[in-house]
């Protein structure tokens, strides 16, 4: 009797601590965290590296779609969240950020506009985001790769650092919209030209398998797209921050 008395106690007492155990990995685990195999890059930006040596001003350049905006609430947008976190982590350095929104056009289109944008604002970095519009029309990929590739190497033969965003994952979509060619030759150009590629199709799709966020839910409208858009400015901050091999000294 004492020895099944002993066993009952025995399994109450693993599963108490099983349980403890799996709240505190929940506990560890934070929202919207994201692996960090998926924020490494091989690639660096040498040229946002020298200007936060230097104490020199940070000037981005976001060129992107309507996916890098929030409809009324453009603070809460991607961008304004990556220059929040940057400055956050860089106080002694001024983090000047400008959007520039080339709504519905393929990357062939906005490659004319790159140069002069370019030229007029004179950015330390340009974060390209690139890829949805010309998924939706179903533009050739191996155009679609060309424009890319002609559009980073006007950037960089400008002097400035280049960093691709590729798709925004959407699982209400994926069926509708064919996104590997897209984001398959937007990886190829990156590596050909070494500049960093944030992976935010990868990342939002981590975070709907994790439970993060239910991006299938239509429900939630403009709240959660608020909180993706904080998770990846933040995550995006951390992309940059690496890729230029800023290491704590240079962070606050």
């Amino acid at each position: 009797m004492r020895s099944g008395i002993s066993a009952a106690l025995g399994l109450t007492l693993l599963a108490a601590c099983s349980a403890i155990d799996f709240a505190r990995a929940e506990d560890a685990r934070q929202p919207c965290d994201v692996p960090a195999y998926l924020l490494n890059s091989e690639s660096a930006l040498p040229k946002v590296a020298e200007a936060v040596k230097n104490g020199r001003p940070l000037t981005i350049l976001v060129v992107g779609s309507r996916s890098s905006t929030i409809a009324s609430s453009e603070s809460s947008a991607y961008p304004a969240q990556l220059q929040v976190a940057l400055k956050e982590k860089l106080p002694q350095i001024p983090v000047n950020l400008s959007v520039e929104l080339q709504t519905s056009k393929t990357a062939e289109e906005v490659d004319g506009a790159l140069v002069q944008l370019v030229e007029a604002k004179k950015p330390t970095l340009v974060i390209w985001q690139t890829g949805t519009v010309d998924a939706m029309r179903s533009i050739d990929p191996d155009d679609f790769r060309n424009a890319v590739d002609e559009g980073i190497a006007s950037v960089q033969k400008a002097g400035t650092d280049v960093v691709l965003i590729n798709l925004q994952y959407s699982p209400r979509t994926e069926t509708m919209i064919s996104a590997p060619p897209y984001l398959d030759n937007l990886r190829v150009v990156a590596q050909q030209h070494e500049v960093p590629l944030f992976d935010r199709f990868a990342i939002m799709r981590h975070w709907n398998e994790a439970g993060d966020f239910d991006l299938f839910s239509t429900s939630h409208g403009v709240d959660l797209a608020k909180r993706v858009h904080g998770c990846l400015g933040r995550a995006l901050s951390k992309f940059v921050l690496d890729a230029a091999r800023l290491g704590p000294a240079q962070q606050n």
